[in-house]
């Protein structure tokens, strides 16, 4: 272990903190070059100019290298030893905290920037450019490793489901195409989200959906009991079809933009309004009791809605099944909401994919980064509630 000396910067520390907005980031500065001295050092068997019988090699000198961090770029000088032997940890250990490196250079990739770009942004990065059969090399890389990831046996039983798709724009033959991202994320009996799948297709068909849910059961996806989605006719059908035994619910936030398109421009905002609050009851019966009074008050006024709403509200209320703990979290798809975002901020940069595979990728590399974030966070649902009201169903059904 590299034994590292920081007594020189102790006396000056307070001193550069206070007197200079970016002191912080001077002292992380004068700490790594402190540990780079230190490896080289531990490396050689002998500091600067001193003699000893363990020392293995000599200093030549330096090279610079930047480091991205979180504050700020910090400008280090490597040392060299002259059989060119020696090789720091410092930035593959800062990085695995960081993921600064990894993440700016694969986010090239997956952005399909030109070569020059990548040449500019890698000698920013590293100190030194790569070639075009590095780049590629490393792109390989990924794309290996998002495949195995997203090609895992799903061992465990995941009793919620939330299915939803989002649009890219990507060039497909000299043509700007609208391309669906589907995505679909599973709540485990820990109650932790995970990213199950991501895949691109060219719309949101039936077959496109199809074969996703497929590929999710082919690869072991069991236990599902409730999955929520919008109301996609082929969404609808593939959940049917892949997953007969689990309930569907209609994400409610979809259904209640949906209603807009049976209302006149100028509306009374309080029939919406009135609307959203069935979602917030405590079950079932009041809800059923509040509809029938808000069908009496507005079928006069919005006779189109009205029926609308009778048709199709119920598939909005199988979350009432549910314990009463987890109505907020599944009534809708916006468990969702976080990695959509994530993956919309990415994207306005992007802006115009070159292809579906750099779509794909950048999709499936932010979906990770969330999905490991989930798992280190605290859990999202208590699952106990749910076994409790099973068991409570089962007495309720024997008695």
């Amino acid at each position: 272990m590299t034994k590292l000396n920081l007594a020189p910067l102790g006396a000056d520390m307070k001193a550069l903190l206070l007197s200079d907005e970016n002191g912080f980031r001077a002292v992380l500065q004068a700490a790594l070059q402190e540990v780079l001295e230190a490896e080289m050092t531990e490396a050689l068997g002998a500091g600067k100019s001193e003699r000893t019988a363990e020392r293995v090699g000599h200093r030549s000198g330096y090279y610079d290298r930047k480091l991205i961090t979180r504050v700020g770029v910090l400008e280090l000088r490597v040392p060299q030893d002259r059989a060119g032997h020696f090789s720091t940890e410092l930035f593959e250990r800062y990085q695995r905290s960081e993921k600064a490196l990894v993440g700016a250079l694969a986010e090239m990739y997956v952005q399909g920037v030109s070569t020059r770009k990548v040449k500019a942004i890698t000698e920013e990065l590293c100190g030194h450019s790569f070639s075009a059969s590095t780049i590629s090399e490393a792109t390989s890389r990924l794309d290996e490793k998002l495949t195995a990831f997203f090609g895992r046996r799903l061992e465990e039983p995941y009793p919620y489901l939330i299915v939803d798709a989002r649009y890219e724009r990507v060039r497909e033959g000299g043509v700007i195409v609208s391309q669906a991202v589907l995505i679909a994320i599973g709540v485990d009996w820990e109650g932790r989200r995970q990213v199950l799948g991501v895949e691109v297709a060219n719309r949101e068909s039936r077959s496109s959906w199809r074969d996703f849910m497929a590929g999710l059961r082919t690869r072991g996806l069991h236990g599902v009991e409730y999955v929520v989605s919008d109301d996609h006719a082929g969404l609808k059908a593939a959940i049917r079809e892949i997953l007969p035994e689990a309930a569907w619910q209609r994400c409610y936030v979809h259904f209640l933009r949906n209603a807009l398109d049976y209302l006149p421009r100028k509306h009374d905002d309080d029939c919406l309004m009135e609307l959203r609050w069935f979602y917030d009851r405590r079950d079932i019966e009041e809800v059923r009791r509040d509809i029938a009074q808000w069908v009496t008050k507005w079928q006069g006024k919005y006779s189109k809605l009205v029926a609308w709403v009778e048709e199709n509200v119920e598939e909005t209320l199988t979350y009432y099944r549910l314990p009463r703990a987890h109505h907020k979290h599944m009534k809708s798809t916006n468990m969702l909401e976080r990695l959509n975002q994530e993956l919309k901020r990415r994207t306005l940069v992007v802006r115009i994919f070159p292809n579906t595979a750099s779509c794909l990728r950048l999709s499936r590399a932010l979906a990770i980064e969330t999905h490991e974030g989930w798992l280190e966070a605290l859990r999202y649902l208590n699952m106990e509630h749910l076994r409790e009201h099973k068991k409570e169903t089962l007495r309720a059904l024997a008695a």
